[in-house]
């Protein structure tokens, strides 16, 4: 593969666990359930295609807004999924953070939360990065007033701001940026998820539902990826 498509981090926002729902007649939270199936699914092919980092929009700043008793299944589901699935990623050498305003969470999932990314603080071999109660222009203005106060303090100068430095100010600092952007079920927007790191990445969006996203599916996206030209503001090939 050339350099420029080598894929180390991809993000994923996990769409159609309702409308997968609906069209079974079931209650929507039972799509949520079965998109966590799918998370593990596609951790696994992550992992054994050598990719260091996945990035899921497992719950945005905007979701506050649905029916109270979904958000409470979504987390429990969640909280079912890190009690499962932590030996697994302890043992891959897989190390758990989470992008996002997590004080706002109910108290148990906070304390799983914390559980997880202490038990995996030493894993070196992958990422696995939960954005929850995420929200990318949120991020952005965090990372400002966070500048903006060290400048205040006088532990930053002006000159000393740059794209680097201004990345150690968002929750995915230490993290490469996103190459490969996929949401499913066929929506064409970004939903202010990781707006910073997506700058350069390429995005599918297959109609496939998250809760019907296979390895296999995931497979088809990859191969796509690879036949991309990614040019990076530069020349393709065929210009040079």
């Amino acid at each position: 593969m050339d350099k420029q498509n080598q894929l180390q981090h991809v993000a994923f926002i996990m769409d159609g666990n309702g409308r997968w729902a609906k069209k079974r007649h079931l209650p929507r939270h039972l799509g949520h359930k079965e998109g966590c199936e799918r998370v593990i699914e596609i951790y696994e092919e992550c992992y054994d295609q050598g990719i260091r980092v996945m990035s899921l929009y497992a719950f945005s700043t905007e979701n506050w807004s649905r029916p109270k008793a979904e958000i409470n299944h979504l987390f429990n589901y969640l909280e079912l999924f890190f009690k499962r699935e932590i030996d697994r990623l302890i043992r891959d050498g897989s190390k758990v953070i989470v992008s996002g305003d997590v004080s706002q969470l109910p108290p148990k999932i906070r304390k799983t939360i914390s559980e997880s990314i202490k038990l995996t603080e030493n894993c070196k071999n992958f990422t696995f990065n939960i954005c929850l109660n995420y929200g990318g222009k949120a991020e952005i203005l965090r990372a400002v007033k966070g500048i903006a106060e060290d400048y205040k303090n006088g532990t930053i100068s002006l000159d000393e701001i740059t794209e680097n430095k201004f990345e150690d100010y968002l929750y995915t600092k230490g993290l490469p940026p996103v190459d490969l952007l996929i949401r499913t079920s066929g929506e064409l927007r970004t939903s202010n998820f990781l707006p910073w790191q997506l700058a350069y990445s390429e995005f599918m969006f297959p109609t496939t539902t998250w809760p019907d996203f296979t390895k296999e599916e995931f497979r088809k996206c990859l191969d796509e990826f690879k036949n991309r030209n990614r040019r990076f503001g530069g020349l393709s090939n065929e210009e040079k």
